[in-house]
């Protein structure tokens, strides 16, 4: 007989997570440490310099001074709801971007990563799909449940990257926000759990030296060894 009030499975054994607490996470490719204004905003404005489209999708940016971007990274790092991350490409031994442990909810289990910004000289690298392997890895061995990214749905590479990296599509949310004076719907996609053991193979596979030739270029896409984890597929994305 049916359940006519049907309510979600037990959870059992299950406890709160902690918090990140910052600890350098390193790969092969990509190191990344917790965000210093002074070790890291003069090197990274260098880097963003003369690419203002990154910031298009950003609530923040782009930055008119060296000074400018020092004084955002400074109050940004304070907030309690966020824990930034410098990324280090090793390979070109250079840093090339940062990105937040974000919307932190310990007590559902759940856990986004997002302000995202990669310069171009660290986009389309090893490192910087091994950076988003790493915070992923991170949040589910402290115990996460949940694992979310969001972003403008009108961003298309940013759709495409959730995907790529295995992220089932949610749904948008119309209306969600308004960033610099402008609406912002907004896309929802999430990993749980029980899909982490298949997409870190996935990515072992992918980041493996053996997956890419003497030019670099991959000989597996890390796309079609996510695709039969995600459960949901970016409608915008599949025409």
């Amino acid at each position: 007989m049916k359940d006519p009030r049907p309510r979600g499975h037990l959870v059992r054994g299950w406890t709160a997570p902690p918090r990140p607490d910052g600890a350098v996470l390193s790969g092969r490719y990509a190191r990344l440490e917790p965000l210093d204004p002074d070790a890291h905003a003069a090197l990274l404005y260098d880097a963003f310099a003369g690419h203002d489209w990154v910031w298009d999708y950003m609530p923040v940016g782009p930055f008119a001074s060296a000074a400018q971007f020092h004084r955002w990274m400074r109050d940004a790092v304070t907030q309690d709801d966020f824990c930034f991350y410098a990324i280090r490409d090793l390979e070109q031994d250079a840093w090339g971007g940062f990105a937040s442990l974000m919307r932190i909810s310990p007590e559902a289990g759940s856990i986004e990563v997002g302000f995202i910004a990669m310069a171009p000289l660290l986009q389309r690298t090893r490192a910087a799909t091994e950076a988003m392997a790493l915070m992923m890895e991170w949040a589910f061995a402290a115990g996460y449940r949940r694992y979310e990214w969001k972003c403008d749905a009108l961003n298309m590479p940013s759709r495409r990257a959730a995907q790529r990296l295995g992220f089932s599509y949610e749904g948008i949310f119309r209306q969600a926000v308004i960033v610099k004076g402008r609406n912002r719907d907004t896309a929802w996609f999430a990993v749980i759990d029980k899909e982490w053991p298949a997409l870190r193979e996935a990515f072992s596979v992918w980041l493996s030296p053996s997956n890419f030739d003497a030019a670099g270029q991959q000989k597996e896409r890390l796309s079609d060894l996510t695709r039969l984890v995600r459960v949901s597929t970016d409608p915008e994305l599949s025409n």
